[in-house]
């Protein structure tokens, strides 16, 4: 639909729309984060930069005020939308590159998954991380998503499997979900939060 939204100058990894549709971000193997009017497909005000590598994954909050991104770095930013410019110091946890970012339905936290197998909870009113690191995954944790209450946190990995955690308590609440034959690339909840459906390097989806 339109035109293609142009600016970056390397591989874009992720993309995400903000909850009221009129803004898009962007997060490349440029080491930025770009905001684009999702009607016009002008990019807003500069470059966000501040990772040292390629930025994986992008979120809005539900509010839309804010975009978590992740990145090769091991690090997070948030960044102000209206402002265009982080807010506060990275966020610094994971040994290893932060692969996918997801904030709470309520906006008061992150989950972030990393190639160091792990997934940590953030706490944004304290910028901590809450818990312990959730581990189980023995692969990259490439995807991570939360429960549409916020109870829980589904996370795919190249382990082949999907973990359920919960988010009280960091532990995991039954056993991995197996079945893929390669790599599950992605997990996401259904509206209910009944279901899950999952996509992996096999060619097929589960629910």
């Amino acid at each position: 639909i339109g035109d293609s939204f142009e600016g970056h100058t390397n591989e874009i990894n992720s993309v995400a729309i903000s909850p009221d549709g009129l803004r898009i971000a962007s997060g490349s193997d440029d080491f930025t984060v770009r905001i684009w009017d999702a009607d016009t497909g002008r990019q807003i005000g500069r470059p966000l930069q501040g990772h040292t590598d390629r930025v994986w994954s992008v979120s809005f909050s539900p509010d839309g005020a804010h975009v978590v991104s992740g990145s090769r770095d091991k690090t997070l930013i948030i960044w102000s939308v209206a402002l265009g410019e982080k807010i506060g110091s990275k966020l610094m946890g994971h040994s290893k590159a932060v692969m996918a970012v997801a904030y709470s339905p309520d906006s008061a936290r992150i989950a972030s998954a990393s190639s160091d197998s792990t997934i940590l909870l953030w706490d944004l009113s304290t910028r901590q991380s809450i818990i312990k690191p959730l581990t189980g995954h023995t692969g990259v944790v490439c995807s991570v998503a939360f429960s549409p209450n916020g109870t829980r946190i589904a996370s795919a990995s190249w382990d082949k499997t999907v973990r359920i955690w919960d988010c009280s308590t960091g532990k995991q609440v039954g056993l991995p979900l197996s079945g893929h034959t390669d790599r599950v690339n992605s997990v996401s909840f259904s509206t209910d939060g009944a279901r899950l459906v999952l996509g992996s390097d096999d060619s097929t989806i589960r629910m």
